[in-house]
């Protein structure tokens, strides 16, 4: 059957038809998603649009190019003083450095602001076979490599002394890799870069993700960094200046075993909830004054916890003259050995002197007046959880293992040696004897690389307030002598009364810390 419109089309005369062709609209062709660039580049495509900081792959990665124009990545060029050097360009602009390219290319070889700035093709790769393609020539950005050799990663650019990130990470525990721990189910998600991503959420790709044996260090700068930007300080994926654990950064590995388990008696990485008041086995008869004990390293005067110490840019003037050297903190360590130019140096052998170490950390938010003050308190907080950890245990054959009386020394040792039953790991309960042992590892020295290894500083006054309620409730549970008078003072004394040297603690937490602790256990 014909339609009426079928019909009229066929009773329409041509011209009819023609005129109606005819139109005064102009029909556009939608422009093509990328500019083509010049040989010389190499196949770098850049800015789309220079003027508004559009990046040829932002064109379709929308996502990707919202978030990277929040980076400080995306502000480099304009950020270079005019008076610096030709080649500080190469770092901060589109160029080989940061990529798989291994000749001149980009800005390097066109000079042409359409490839300023620390664009996507800086880590990606040149992007115009993939866009010529729709799809192909993908260049999976690496995670890092192992040491971070070769170009290609991170360190083509955050390295030498403008700004050695990478070789004090080199130096750093996050560049380890233990292959026994990388290989444990249980313990990967620390102590492997890739597992804790994995565990972590994150699903993106890159070329280091299917090397099932290739174990990559504990954490490269991609974990702990998010190559794409976020909405945290430094392009971190999480949040540093919270006390929630489960967002904490630091606190997502540095938060693990705090408290006794029928399985051990030793602590496994405690130092974000040792830092936050809340870790430790706690003894009948265990009080104080609040529900939780902050340390002073935890509160408004340090608000980004584990990172207000352990990483802080210092600086060291040159001898010669010349520019100041800068470290960036990668080392982590909060009080670092100095070297004969001041430099923070990966060694952890030096004394606990005003000059063998840099207490820039301690001084600079106005908690210490200066170094001398610091180190005075550091000593005066260590002298007293040896003094108390002692009483408990002195592991007198110096091998981190605690051995019945008389092998060692200390209330546990003669527990051990009368009790042994005491250390279960059948009986469904935390003996006083397998409470007090693991506050003292915990707060004392006992050269056990999960423990807390602070010294005490972490949190001295729950630390103390934990090892003179342990002393007290093994003497009363075991029946056994009283101490010496001298230490017998001490227990009796306020905690925390003997410090010094401008030490304090503080009742103000950090905004959102809100967990309390309560009972003779944990």
């Amino acid at each position: 059957m014909r339609t009426v419109a079928s019909k009229l089309l066929r009773t329409l005369p041509l011209a009819g038809l023609l005129a109606g062709c005819a139109t005064d609209k102009i029909v556009y062709r939608d422009r093509d998603p990328f500019n083509e660039p010049p040989a010389a580049a190499l196949g770098f495509l850049g800015y789309y649009s220079t003027e508004n900081k559009q990046t040829t792959c932002g064109n379709c990665h929308a996502d990707f190019q919202t978030k990277w124009r929040a980076t400080a990545h995306a502000t480099t060029y304009a950020g270079l003083p005019a008076s610096a050097p030709t080649q500080c360009a190469s770092c901060h602009a589109v160029t080989e450095r940061g990529n798989m390219v291994t000749q001149a290319a980009g800005f390097n070889t066109t000079r042409n602001p359409v490839y300023g700035d620390v664009q996507c093709e800086s880590c990606h790769g040149p992007g115009l076979d993939h866009v010529r393609g729709v799809g192909q020539g993908r260049i999976v950005r690496p995670l890092a490599r192992i040491g971070m050799t070769g170009n290609g990663t991170c360190a083509d650019c955050h390295s030498d002394t403008h700004h050695p990130y990478v070789e004090e990470w080199q130096l750093s525990q996050h560049a380890r890799v233990n292959a026994s721990r990388a290989a444990n189910a249980t313990c990967a998600g620390c102590h492997e870069s890739r597992q804790a991503l994995a565990r972590w959420g994150v699903t993106g790709n890159y070329m280091e993700k299917g090397e099932a044996t290739a174990y990559q260090p504990v954490a490269v700068c991609a974990t702990c960094h998010d190559p794409h930007g976020s909405e945290n300080p430094a392009q971190l994926r999480f949040p540093i200046n919270t006390a929630d654990v489960e967002q904490n950064l630091c606190m997502k590995c540095h938060l693990r075993y705090d408290a006794p388990t029928n399985a051990t008696s030793s602590p496994h990485a405690p130092q974000g909830s040792l830092l936050l008041g809340t870790a430790g086995y706690r003894p009948a008869g265990f009080v104080y004054a609040e529900d939780r004990i902050f340390s002073s390293h935890a509160t408004e005067a340090n608000p980004t916890l584990c990172a207000g110490c352990h990483l802080n840019r210092i600086t060291a003037p040159d001898a010669q003259g010349g520019p100041a050297f800068q470290a960036t903190g990668h080392l982590m360590r909060p009080i670092p050995c100095l070297d004969a130019q001041g430099r923070p140096t990966a060694e952890d052998n030096c004394n606990y002197t005003p000059t063998a170490r840099s207490w820039a950390t301690c001084t600079s938010a106005g908690c210490h007046a200066n170094a001398a003050v610091a180190s005075a308190a550091f000593n005066t907080v260590r002298a007293r959880m040896r003094l108390l950890a002692n009483q408990l245990w002195t592991d007198s054959n110096a091998n981190g293992s605690m051995q019945p009386a008389p092998v060692d020394a200390g209330l546990l040792p003669r527990v051990r040696q009368l009790y042994p039953q005491e250390w279960s790991t059948t009986d469904n309960r935390i003996s006083p004897a397998e409470g007090a042992e693991f506050n003292a590892r915990m707060c004392g020295e006992y050269g056990q690389s999960t423990a807390d290894n602070s010294k005490g500083i972490h949190n001295p006054f729950l630390c103390e307030a934990l090892l003179i309620a342990s002393i007290n409730e093994i003497q009363s549970t075991y029946a056994l002598p009283a101490p010496s008078p001298a230490v017998q003072a001490i227990l009796d004394g306020p905690v925390g009364g003997k410090y010094s040297h401008g030490l304090r603690r503080s009742s103000t937490p950090i905004p959102g810390h809100d967990i309390t602790v309560a009972g003779s256990s944990r």
